[in-house]
């Protein structure tokens, strides 16, 4: 995964997640967050150029965002397990995964602006 974090934000400037690395190369993007047992809160991981994610050898659900070139949000799926697979996202530019829990209590939806600072 590429050691690069930033802050991820909505358009109105609440935090979603402190430290959300990205993954743009297609190893990084692959590997995504297999093998890990926990993804604490405040962390997230942005997969790039991602329109669908496979959920095989994880140990832990995430919540997942899909968004288009402008960072609206297209489509959510909360906790998808592991050896899951989602659909393809028609427009999706990326993929944001985070902990289970996160989007609902932050209110994010489909239409909600996604922003890595």
């Amino acid at each position: 995964m590429t050691q690069t974090t930033h802050r991820l934000e909505t358009g109105d400037g609440t935090v979603v997640a402190e430290r959300c690395a990205v993954a743009d190369s297609f190893m990084a993007r692959f590997k995504g967050l297999m093998g890990r047992r926990e993804l604490p809160e405040g962390e997230g991981l942005c997969l790039q150029r991602c329109n669908s994610i496979h959920m095989f050898f994880m140990h832990i659900a995430l919540d997942v965002a899909f968004v288009d070139g402008e960072g609206r949000v297209l489509r959510v799926y909360h906790g998808l397990r592991p050896w899951r697979v989602s659909t393809i996202v028609g427009g999706a530019k990326a993929c944001v995964e985070l902990p289970v829990g996160t989007l609902k209590r932050l209110g994010i939806d489909r239409g909600t602006v996604l922003s890595l600072i």
